[in-house]
């Protein structure tokens, strides 16, 4: 069987290019595993909402509300967009201000004399359990955030660790210059006379010895 790694490279990638051996690991924690997986719900849920509203609606004994639970699909599918972007927080906190509402508004159902009672307490107990991960998720994914987001701080750190004072001409100690980098010693013009000298005509060694 076709690994995904091999599906995507030959979708993706151009003949002669190096192939994919094996996926990476994945940059995401457990925190940004569960805020994903709350996105994709929020997509589920919201279609559900928007395709069949009318049936939700009587399966709870919530009859006449089907252009509110139309609305809160709507808005399950606008909270999914960001939690599954890198702004997890802000889809986070738009699901949980929307359990809020679904727990209001399940509310009136949980009534002794609906009879779809038990239907209503399925999923109150379900939104309550959704709304508690996405709880836990939220201030998990804003812990990383502020991790990660926080500036370190190198006040104690010179980069000499033995002083400034102490560190003075080490790097001169040892060095070399490199023999590619060393320049040629310098050489007198030619004289007149064909020897090397200075323009007076005098070669180096009488030049040297009269300066």
């Amino acid at each position: 069987m076709a690994t995904l790694a091999n599906i995507t490279h030959k979708v993706a990638r151009s003949p002669g290019d190096p192939k994919v051996q094996a996926a990476g690991v994945s940059s995401l924690d457990g925190w940004d595993r569960l805020a994903k997986g709350l996105g994709w719900l929020s997509f589920g849920l919201g279609a559900a909402e928007l395709i069949a509203p009318g049936k939700i609606a009587r399966s709870l004994g919530l009859d006449g509300r089907k252009g509110l639970i139309r609305a809160y699909g709507a808005r399950e599918m606008a909270a999914g967009v960001p939690t599954l972007s890198f702004d997890k927080q802000v889809g986070l906190s738009a699901r949980i201000a929307g359990d809020a509402l679904d727990l209001a508004t399940l509310a009136p159902a949980l009534r002794r004399d609906n009879p779809k009672r038990r239907n209503a307490m399925i999923a109150t107990a379900a939104v309550a359990a959704v709304t508690a991960l996405d709880i836990a998720a939220f201030a998990g994914v804003l812990s990383t955030r502020r991790r990660t987001g926080q500036p370190r701080d190198y006040g104690d750190r010179s980069g000499l660790p033995k002083g400034v004072e102490g560190s003075r001409g080490i790097a001169r100690r040892d060095f070399e210059t490199p023999p590619d980098m060393r320049a040629e010693p310098a050489s007198m013009p030619p004289s007149r006379n064909g020897g090397t000298g200075d323009r007076a005509g005098r070669t180096a060694p009488e030049a040297m010895g009269t300066a």
